[in-house]
């Protein structure tokens, strides 16, 4: 396997045989989040106003994301794990838009295989990436840490690296506190920012066992999550 590991919401150069994008805090968590809880399919904006857009043709879609890291006038949730696992999204679509993540992956739809991850679900995603890799034609995969400066995206990129070279893993914990201690998450533990959720950290920053990867598929096209059990 040929592996890389990038910084920042794209474009991507040249193709791939897999993109990993990683968004930390949030999108990608809240993605998993969003699947535990039932939820039949995330649909990828790249922005505010396509969001809009999609929610016409599905009405009984719900819109979820942030600008800035600020929950969107109009949209149902914001980019919060917490939040997600409160709501009842169970047989819903998703209509996702995000400043890193999301844009990231509609960036990065030129791979045979585009996987979205939080650090929760960064072990099952690379031992996913493992067992396809000996059917890809081309050998490149490609690690994307959305946030183009903060270090969570980047420890969970070294993280999967590590398990897909084989080398000594890093540590769940040793990961977890570098995601803690990144640049974003810290407005989480800031008193005078209320309208960001210190439990988002609580999810964000541990794993959470799950038997699914998610997947990016274009739709007519649109790209779209879609949870697939291994």
């Amino acid at each position: 396997m040929n592996i890389e590991i990038v910084q920042g919401n794209g474009p991507y150069a040249p193709a791939a045989g897999v993109h990993v994008v990683i968004d930390v805090i949030r999108a990608f968590t809240v993605a998993q989040v969003a699947f535990i809880g039932g939820a039949k399919e995330i649909v990828l904006a790249r922005d505010k106003e396509q969001a809009f857009a999609l929610r016409e043709r599905r009405s009984d879609a719900l819109l979820a994301g942030e600008i800035a890291g600020l929950a969107v006038p109009g949209f149902d949730l914001d980019n919060s794990p917490a939040g997600m696992a409160a709501a009842d999204v169970a047989g819903r679509s998703i209509i996702q838009m995000t400043t890193n993540g999301v844009k990231a992956a509609v960036q990065a739809l030129a791979a045979e295989h585009v996987l979205v991850t939080g650090f929760s679900n960064a072990k099952q995603t690379a031992s996913f990436v493992q067992s396809i890799a000996p059917s890809l034609e081309c050998s490149r995969i490609r690690l994307i840490a959305s946030h183009p400066t903060s270090d969570d995206d980047l420890a969970c990129a070294e993280y999967i690296e590590s398990i897909l070279a084989s080398t000594t893993p890093l540590s769940a914990e040793t990961v977890a506190t570098r995601i803690r201690s990144s640049v974003v998450a810290q407005k989480f533990y800031d008193q005078t920012r209320p309208e960001f959720d210190e439990k988002d950290m609580e999810w964000c920053a541990r794993e959470i066992p799950c038997p699914f990867v998610m997947r990016v598929t274009s739709r007519a096209g649109i790209p779209v999550v879609e949870r697939v059990d291994v």
